[in-house]
């Protein structure tokens, strides 16, 4: 077995060296993002209801905006920032109320698992819906 394992390798660099090059490299398998936005309560016709978002190497799903969608997410990533991070509880909020929508969006990002909850219920909240869209539909104030 050690032999075969020896004679492959020495089989590899030999075809390395003469002109072939080295193998490229295996690409990351990394499954595409997969989310399920829900929405609801929006008073927006069309923006309630649950949607599928998948962004690979084209935009896809049931998501009315997908392709925006998706390019704002790889914004986020490029950025290295966290849209789906929560607004921790010690923050201090405008108390606006944006109305009584709701969503929630569960799926995978980035490799991570997301299980996030959105509403408009204060100034925070409201800035993170807004940091989303067109994840989540544009309801303005």
């Amino acid at each position: 077995m050690l032999r075969r394992l020896l004679f492959a390798t020495l089989a590899t660099t030999a075809a390395g060296t003469a002109g072939l090059g080295p193998l490229p490299p295996l690409p990351l398998l990394s499954p595409p993002d997969t989310l399920t936005v829900t929405v609801a309560e929006s008073g927006r016709h069309g923006a309630d209801g649950t949607f599928e978002l998948t962004c690979d190497d084209q935009a896809g799903g049931t998501h009315p905006d997908a392709e925006d969608a998706c390019a704002r997410l790889e914004e986020h990533a490029k950025a290295g920032t966290n849209p789906f991070k929560a607004v921790p509880q010690d923050a201090f909020c405008t108390q606006v109320h944006g109305g009584d929508a709701v969503a929630h969006v569960t799926g995978t990002w980035q490799g991570r698992e997301i299980d996030a909850r959105f509403s408009r219920v204060n100034g925070c909240e409201i800035d993170r819906w807004t940091d989303l869209q067109p994840v989540l539909p544009a309801l303005g104030q």
